[in-house]
């Protein structure tokens, strides 16, 4: 099935290239990008910045390599990916949270041979061991992946790469024509995040990236304009805050307002208040953090939030809509660049992830013993090039005639409102009946609406599997948990067979539950459930 019309040729261009056109669109005057410290660069110093930076940090590496980059949300980490991309190198978007193990995992995979990175940020956020242990990984006999710290570059940068670049700046398309590689090539690796086993490589291309940017643009159909500010508090190593919180808005007009860590529930509300954000992306539990966390006026000049990567409580609905703020809540995954679909703020059906962005083909895949609606696979212009895997480094396994296999069950309504029921994955077989964990969590939320939960299965040598309900409900009882569901018409068979109280939900950087996290330490605490 086809959703609306989507020009592929807007699509036809390079990130750079991309850049270069909003810059001339919108004016290479105009404050186009801030962070937590306050200094705003207008297209025409992003630009010159990223001819500057760029020029040096390619240095020792070739046309479509991929060059690690470890860096969080600050301005710099938005010049060095266009500088790599204006000079034809593919931006390796290493997760710093995801522990020395598996960005060691990344690194091989993508065959990465230098890391950019920043001492300051290292230093705040403790990563002297995954530094160390990046730098122990060896590429060739007596050879070893390289740090380059953007201190020791700007050092380097004298007056006659000053003169330089901006002589660059002055005919910045012929400068990137010499040195781009085509649309349809790898831009950025992005890497799963390992919610389900080892994490793999993502290739996704310019025209991926361009497409989803124009896609979410046009599908807003005038929610959004150049006059909006967006705030960005999600890493960019997430697609999600790589395109819809930082490349949409660049390429269309709107400033951007980077924070550099998420969990800061004081700050962030505070920034806003400072930079009069409209507009922000998110997840539910920072959101729910952030207007816990508010004081009163600090998030009234938001209109509307996109909120993605886990569903959306009613709780938290409400706490927003106290400082007149609609949630609207959006579907994606890192293979689609990420955003296949969401509701928006004038046609908003809490409950559903909205309807399908312009230009994605989708299928619904029956899955055995699910009788409402099946798997979710789409086709479309922003859909990844392929996978890189741990066992095949470097090279791209393509995705079968464009089509994606999302994983997640879903519904979608006469009027195209999309209903996630859950990952296929996510489902469990509890006496031969599928029992979707997902709903399970809706089922905990609607009692305890101001607790996080999670619902896990283990093996069950009697009924093939149980479940466990991880909340952070201090207060929460199975035996409550039981009357409510009764009451509420569920089956016996949906109640969690034990109700483990933690102090918080294990969540990874991008804001999404650790699922691996969450079983294990029930496998840890079983014999005490």
């Amino acid at each position: 099935m086809t959703t609306p019309p989507f020009d592929p040729s807007q699509a036809d261009t390079t990130l750079f290239a991309a850049l270069l056109a909003a810059s001339s669109k919108h004016g290479s005057g105009k404050p186009i990008l801030e962070d937590a410290e306050r200094r705003p660069l207008t297209y025409k110093r992003l630009v010159l910045g990223a001819l500057v930076l760029g020029s040096k940090l390619i240095r020792e590496t070739r046309r479509t390599e991929a060059v690690g980059v470890l860096l969080p949300n600050v301005n710099a980490m938005v010049v060095t990916l266009f500088g790599l991309n204006a000079f034809g190198r593919v931006a390796a978007l290493l997760n710093f949270t995801a522990g020395a193990r598996n960005l060691v995992s990344a690194v091989r995979t993508g065959q990465i041979r230098k890391v950019i990175t920043s001492r300051r940020f290292v230093d705040q956020g403790k990563l002297d061991d995954v530094i160390a242990a990046i730098a122990a990984i060896e590429i060739a006999p007596g050879k070893r992946v390289s740090i380059v710290y953007l201190e020791d570059v700007a050092k380097n940068v004298g007056a006659l790469d000053k003169i330089r670049g901006l002589a660059r700046s002055l005919m910045a398309g012929v400068v990137h024509r010499r040195h781009a590689m085509r649309p349809e090539q790898t831009a950025v690796l992005l890497f799963t995040s390992g919610t389900e086993g080892t994490p793999k490589g993502v290739a996704l291309s310019s025209r991926n990236l361009v497409a989803n940017a124009r896609q979410i643009y046009q599908h807003a159909d005038g929610a959004l304009s150049p006059a909006d500010v967006m705030m960005n508090p999600l890493p960019m190593f997430h697609s999600y805050g790589l395109t819809a919180g930082t490349l949409m808005p660049l390429l269309s007009g709107l400033k951007v307002v980077l924070y550099p860590s998420p969990l800061h529930y004081k700050q962030i509300p505070k920034l806003i208040l400072q930079t009069q954000a409209t507009v922000m992306v998110a997840t539910d539990t920072f959101l729910q953090g952030y207007g816990r966390a508010a004081d009163p006026g600090d998030l009234a000049s938001v209109r509307f939030v996109v909120a993605g990567a886990e569903r959306v409580k009613d709780a938290t609905r409400a706490l927003w809509a106290k400082s007149g703020t609609t949630i609207a809540e959006g579907y994606g995954a890192t293979e689609c660049s990420p955003v296949i679909a969401c509701n928006l703020p004038n046609d908003n059906r809490p409950g559903t992830v909205g309807r399908f962005l312009p230009g994605i083909d989708y299928r619904l895949d029956p899955v055995e013993g699910i009788t409402e609606g099946g798997k979710l696979v789409v086709r479309g212009p922003n859909v990844m090039l392929g996978y890189l895997h741990a066992d095949v480094p470097g090279v791209v396994t393509p995705t079968v005639g464009g089509w994606h296999d999302t994983g997640d069950i879903v519904v979608v309504d006469g009027a195209g409102f999309i209903s996630i029921r859950g990952r296929a994955k996510r489902f469990a077989k509890i006496g031969g009946e599928m029992v979707s964990l997902a709903a399970v969590e809706t089922l905990a939320s609607s009692i305890w609406p101001e607790g996080n939960h999670v619902v896990v299965s283990l093996p069950d040598p009697r009924k093939g599997e149980q479940l466990v309900l991880i909340t952070d409900r201090h207060d929460a009882d199975k035996a409550e948990l039981l009357r409510h569901a009764q009451a509420a018409g569920f089956p016996e068979m949906w109640v969690p067979k034990a109700v483990m109280v933690v102090g918080s939900i294990p969540v990874l950087g991008s804001g999404k539950i650790d699922y691996p996290a969450a079983t294990e330490m029930v496998r840890q605490a079983r014999p005490l459930l």
